[in-house]
């Protein structure tokens, strides 16, 4: 993967990516990699779909998490490989709606 690697950290690098994104994006391909044991180059968008769904259902992993790999997968295939075909779609996490501090106080005294 290192050829890969190289030409990954290379786009990100010239789009301004954070140090510590690029780290995470190239963390999240060096684990996709791990779980096929192939190159995700070689992979087909259902293989990564599957993967992300293996995140969520066998991990456990934090919607956030997921999130960063759709993303950094999302970059590889259709920035790096030219696959602009290459969607991964994870659904939103539902988050609880907060209400601000002093609306909280007038609600809770009505």
């Amino acid at each position: 993967m290192s050829e890969l690697r190289e030409r990954m950290s290379n786009a990100m690098c010239l789009r301004g990516m954070a140090a510590r994104t690029q780290e995470a994006y190239i963390g999240a391909l060096v684990e996709l990699a791990k779980y096929y044991q192939r190159s995700p180059a070689d992979l087909r968008v259902e293989e990564v779909q599957a993967y992300l769904l293996h995140l969520i259902r066998d991990k456990k992993l934090a919607y956030a998490s997921v999130n960063q790999a759709s993303c950094a997968f999302r970059f590889l295939y259709r920035r790096v490989l030219g696959r602009p075909e290459a969607g991964f779609d994870i659904p939103m996490a539902k988050v609880p709606q907060r209400l601000p501090q002093i609306l909280r106080a007038r609600k809770s005294r009505a």
